[in-house]
């Protein structure tokens, strides 16, 4: 009686089963995978963030399919203060960036045409294609000292049917920004090809230098293109549910899609007006948010260093920014296994490789957000079980 659509596998995985089952006997876990900063002990968490909720405003519903202009006005400034002009009528709000993923999808593609995603990337991109019956094709992120897109094998992987290739900027997990050369090239491509360009770009304001090349595609007006963001990770608040769409590109595809966009927008009026009237107070925080949220990022890296710092069997791969760490784990286990030896052995929970989809193993991703006590005690845990295994 149920659609196709979601007949998904939802037997719980091997790891999912010995975690619980820890917890169930009241293991104390160490929690590497942690990416959600309200379990993370910020202090910008506190009953600050609560006070403009308590405001009379708050009484009042008055929808605006777009979301409110006030709101969008700030982040129209939000970019401004960046160095990029888009003005409030291209900005779309939405509860969350998947949800703007979903509005997108329904936008442009109809059933059977097909998305490029990275790889390796969100797991989630399964489930929104698969949600809105589109195919998902895959186009690699190359590593070499460095991480940068297999531009020649994005384009050959592009047919008649696809209809918008997303670059998730920085991506998640390995961190690597879009480069202006790699950008270029991409949207060269993509005008020629009448391919839109989805830019999901939440980790953006999170480099671990903040000198490194950061290109936002929000600028681009030679091609249709479409940049998401929020505040679950640009404010760190995703107990609050507030995302955004900015559309750009020639004028008369600017028009046509605004004005369908807003019609779906205007289907589901997603956004919630308190979180909208909250704005004003809560960018006025963000520059302490980030720079929090930066420091423990950069002090749990820089751990993670200082580790590996002498020869070890397991090496940290490059990234530029964002909330996670990828190691490279010696192949004698597979990932699975070796994230079921750190779970029955040493008590620290870590996602394997191919819970990011990444093409070879052995690879496991941590979350550089957790205390640093319960970082560094994870770290120091799993790296001794790797070399003693290593040994034998």
């Amino acid at each position: 009686m149920f659609a196709n659509r979601t007949n998904w596998n939802l037997k719980q995985n091997e790891i999912a089963d010995r975690l619980q089952a820890l917890k169930a006997l009241g293991t104390p876990v160490f929690d590497l995978s942690e990416s959600n900063p309200t379990e993370c002990r910020f202090e910008y968490l506190n009953e600050t963030i609560l006070d403009p909720l308590n405001m009379v405003a708050n009484l009042k519903y008055a929808p605006d399919p777009k979301g409110m202009l006030g709101t969008r006005k700030i982040v129209e400034d939000y970019y401004r203060q960046n160095g990029i002009f888009v003005d409030s009528s291209q900005i779309f709000l939405t509860s969350s960036s998947s949800e703007a993923y979903s509005f997108l999808f329904r936008l442009l593609a109809n059933p059977g045409d097909n998305i490029l995603v990275p790889r390796p990337s969100y797991p989630l991109f399964h489930f929104l294609a698969d949600l809105n019956d589109v195919e998902l094709k895959t186009y690699p992120l190359i590593y070499d000292h460095d991480w940068h897109i297999g531009t020649e094998h994005l384009i050959s992987s592009c047919n008649e049917k696809t209809k918008a290739i997303i670059l998730v900027n920085p991506n998640n997990p390995t961190g690597s920004f879009l480069k202006a050369k790699e950008l270029e090239k991409i949207v060269e491509f993509a005008e020629s090809s009448l391919i839109a360009l989805i830019s999901d770009e939440v980790f953006f304001d999170y480099p671990f230098n903040a000198n490194c090349e950061r290109v936002s595609l929000a600028k681009i007006k030679t091609t249709p293109t479409f940049t998401l963001n929020g505040i679950s990770k640009a404010f760190g608040l995703p107990q609050m549910k507030l995302g955004w769409i900015v559309a750009n590109g020639p004028r008369s595809f600017l028009n046509m899609a605004s004005e369908r966009l807003e019609m779906i927008l205007d289907t589901y009026l997603p956004v919630s007006t308190p979180v909208q009237n909250c704005m004003k107070t809560w960018v006025a925080q963000r520059e302490i948010i980030q720079k929090e949220i930066l420091a423990r990022t950069n002090k749990n890296r820089l751990f993670l260093h200082s580790l590996l710092s002498k020869p070890h069997p397991a090496s940290l791969l490059n990234s530029e920014g964002g909330w996670y760490a990828i190691l490279k784990v010696p192949k004698i286990k597979t990932e699975n296994e070796w994230v079921l030896t750190f779970l029955e052995e040493d008590h620290v929970y870590v996602h394997p490789g191919f819970f990011f989809d990444f093409e070879a193993e052995a690879y496991i991703v941590v979350s550089l957000l957790p205390i640093p006590e319960v970082f560094e005690e994870g770290m120091k845990r799993i790296l001794k079980r790797i070399s003693e295994t290593a040994k034998h």
